[in-house]
């Protein structure tokens, strides 16, 4: 596994846990990412970036994924799927890295296939290819 992959499941653990748990305090997540931060090597900042930066748009994210969302609220959309779709979000919209998007739909779609249901990863391309249509 790639240490960039491993980086957004670190990731996407600490904001399920963040959305789960009602606590968006970036410093306690980003503490359990040190956890992880031997073995992320140079990904570490990349890990820590996608959580603080999640976090910290996370109105203006939710407003987006909503917008995208047909016959969806954020609120009923699995935990899962809801925090892989704000991490990817925010990926392709504010994060100063210059990951290519089609990049970022695939490992969001993998992550779904790896940690939710079988037809969450359906879910998670079609509103990622939305948004994606829209931005450019």
């Amino acid at each position: 596994m790639s240490n960039r992959r491993m980086a957004r499941e670190c990731a996407l653990q600490s904001l399920y846990y963040a959305d789960s748990a009602k606590n968006n305090d970036a410093v306690s997540l980003t503490s359990y990412a040190a956890d992880f931060k031997k073995e992320l090597g140079d990904c570490y900042s990349f890990c820590e970036d996608l959580i603080t930066g999640t976090l910290q748009n996370l109105p203006k994210i939710d407003q987006l994924v909503s917008s995208y969302a047909k016959n969806w609220t954020i609120a009923r959309m699995s935990v899962v799927d809801r925090s892989i779709l704000r991490m990817a979000t925010y990926e392709m919209i504010f994060s100063h890295e210059k990951t290519p998007v089609p990049a970022i739909i695939d490992e969001a779609i993998e992550l779904a296939k790896k940690y939710s249901t079988e037809n969450s990863s359906k879910f998670i391309n079609g509103l990622l290819d939305q948004l994606k249509k829209e931005r450019k």
